[in-house]
């Protein structure tokens, strides 16, 4: 795993009162609000369609906040995102071709945590580029939208770097994860 590569932006790991607050009184419902099955659903199904046009693994995961040892320790969404990674084993492909995608609601932000493998071939701007437009749905409260259009951005470049050889086998689950606190 010490060739994990993490693109990720680092703000908002700062331990100030607005941040902490607003993990804090998160509530864990949001999540189910903002995710409800037929979205996670429905972002499992991006997956799987997304994965038969290239070689490459997806994984999704998504958390409302950030407990308060997290938060008293500065842990910012990158680094949690590659908690997560590790977690999840996304980094344990066979091509080193993984990628999580990871929400964390209370900061609004995206990370995405790619394998060496996928990183080396589409690189930080390239995956800044998606996290951007998520975000951009997300504050807009475009929750499945944003999901969607981040899967099938990723899978443009996948596909890319990464076309269907036929005999991929599906190495990560595709279903969604709601971390949970």
């Amino acid at each position: 795993m010490a060739d994990l590569v993490a693109v990720a932006r680092r703000r908002g790991g700062e331990m100030n009162l607005k941040r902490y607050l607003s993990h804090l009184l998160y509530p864990s419902w949001r999540v189910r609000t903002a995710f409800p099955t037929p979205t996670l659903r429905a972002i499992e199904s991006a997956i799987h369609a997304a994965e038969q046009r290239h070689d490459g693994e997806i994984r999704f995961a998504i958390e409302g906040a950030l407990d308060t040892p997290q938060l008293w320790r500065g842990t910012t969404a990158h680094v949690r995102a590659i908690e997560v990674f590790a977690h999840l084993h996304v980094w344990d492909t066979a091509a080193n071709n993984g990628v999580l995608v990871y929400l964390l609601l209370a900061d609004r932000q995206v990370e995405i945590v790619a394998d060496r493998g996928v990183h080396a071939k589409i690189g930080a701007a390239g995956w800044e580029a998606v996290c951007q437009r998520m975000e951009d749905r997300l504050r807009q409260g475009e929750f499945e939208a944003a999901a969607l259009e981040g899967v099938a951005q990723i899978a443009a470049l996948m596909t890319t770097h990464y076309p269907a050889s036929g005999n991929k086998t599906n190495e990560l689950d595709n279903w969604p994860v709601v971390v949970r606190r």
